[in-house]
């Protein structure tokens, strides 16, 4: 990816926010905002995404549905609730780049992981290990850890992918040689999509490839990837993936998560899962005991096992629509630009500031994750200043300028006083 040629003035990015053709999305978000009523400069979408302002008028309509008809808004009404989770998959699918039978939306992201485990990880004495990264999201090593106990497998079993000494990201013609080395006793390869910590977006295509010529299965957490970077699962050919939707995709704290099979998994009925009365057959779902036996529906959708919760999904109906508006490629490259401009800030700085995200725009998304001082300190401080980022452990700052919503002035402006906070 090529990167416009950038300025480090105030100038530059206003004139950069009156060329910007998403600038409309900004108006569609309520953004968080000072006592004074000013809205802060909101870095931290890759933790919670802001609200879409469609998001209250969805649940009030779904609040005056359930006080108007009860129960009986399942099957009356314009959009009744019963067939609400297909409305997600569609717009999702346009997304994941996935087809909508590959798509449910259901649980939470580990839930999700455990179901789908469950499902794809099947130990042999030969293969039977879970590969994943150093430095995973711990819920995802906590899960892999957890089946291999429940397996009666030790801890040996997991296999760590590292970066080289002294390197923040794994590269990956490493991750191919481990492949190529020790992939017969691999099971599953398990890995963050776009990494939580260092904002590395890692090349899907050529892992998937990878990990199945040496015969293992491959799933990904897209929670840092979904409704950040352009993804194609389906023609990446991935195994399995999950997600949750309260960060990029704007669902809503603690938003309702999703999980993609591909085609060739979802429709084999015989798979092992753990069935529930939502994964059957819903020409027979509503019949109940005249079908005690669990039929799954030959599709992801086989795999949710509880009602869905209308309420939680009806702010990730109003996200996706916007979504749907902007598309993808467009949003993808503004974040290009957005993150492109702070880094060349940053790197004009000089100093003590260290941007550990991979400086290739197409191997990141809209994080940047910033090595500072004190890095605590400065995030606490930003807030005093009007800048919400996070603090990861032991001195990282994450900022994520998402293009939904913010802007290359909020890009500048940050910048600026960073380098005031750093300076000696």
């Amino acid at each position: 990816m090529t990167l416009p040629p950038f300025e480090a003035s105030k100038e530059w990015a206003l004139r950069a926010d009156r060329a910007d053709p998403l600038a409309w999305c900004r108006d569609q978000f309520v953004l968080p905002a000072a006592p004074d009523g000013q809205p802060l400069v909101y870095f931290c979408g890759n933790s919670l995404g802001a609200m879409p302002k469609a998001a209250q008028t969805r649940l009030d309509h779904e609040m005056r549905v359930w006080s108007r008809l009860g129960v009986e808004g399942y099957f009356e009404g314009a959009e009744p609730w019963y067939a609400y989770s297909l409305r997600l998959r569609e717009p999702l699918a346009r997304v994941l780049g996935a087809r909508p039978e590959e798509v449910v939306v259901m649980n939470a992201l580990t839930v999700n992981l455990h179901l789908l485990l469950v499902t794809f990880f099947q130990p042999t004495a030969d293969r039977h290990r879970i590969l994943i990264e150093q430095a995973a999201f711990p819920s995802d090593a906590y899960a892999a850890s957890s089946h291999l106990h429940t397996r009666g497998l030790g801890p040996d079993a997991l296999l760590i992918a590292e970066p080289r000494s002294g390197e923040a990201t794994l590269r990956i013609e490493d991750l191919d040689q481990l492949l190529e080395k020790r992939g017969r006793e691999i099971a599953i390869l398990w890995l963050g999509a776009v990494h939580y910590y260092t904002g590395q977006f890692h090349d899907l295509a050529r892992i998937v490839a990878s990990a199945h010529r040496a015969g293992c299965l491959v799933g990904f957490d897209l929670a840092h990837a979904v409704g950040n970077v352009e993804l194609r699962l389906h023609d990446w050919d991935v195994d399995f993936a999950v997600w949750c939707s309260y960060k990029y995709l704007n669902g809503g704290p603690g938003a309702i998560g999703g999980a993609f099979i591909h085609e060739r998994h979802a429709r084999n009925t015989a798979l092992p899962r753990f069935g529930g009365w939502w994964g059957n057959d819903p020409d027979t779902r509503f019949e109940m005991q005249s079908h005690p036996d669990f039929v799954p529906v030959a599709e992801t959708a086989g795999w949710q096992i509880s009602s869905p919760p209308v309420l939680a999904m009806a702010p990730l109906v109003a996200s996706l629509g916007l979504f749907d508006q902007a598309g993808m490629a467009a949003l993808r490259n503004k974040a290009v630009r957005l993150t492109g401009f702070l880094e060349y800030l940053i790197d004009r700085q000089g100093g003590t500031l260290r941007v550990i995200t991979p400086r290739d725009p197409a191997a990141r998304g809209c994080q940047l994750s910033i090595q500072v001082p004190e890095a605590a300190r400065i995030v606490a401080d930003l807030r005093t200043r009007g800048v919400i980022t996070d603090f990861r452990d032991p001195d990282v700052l994450r900022a994520a300028p998402v293009p939904m919503y913010n802007t290359y002035h909020e890009v500048w402006r940050f910048a600026q006083i960073l380098n005031e906070l750093v300076r000696p």
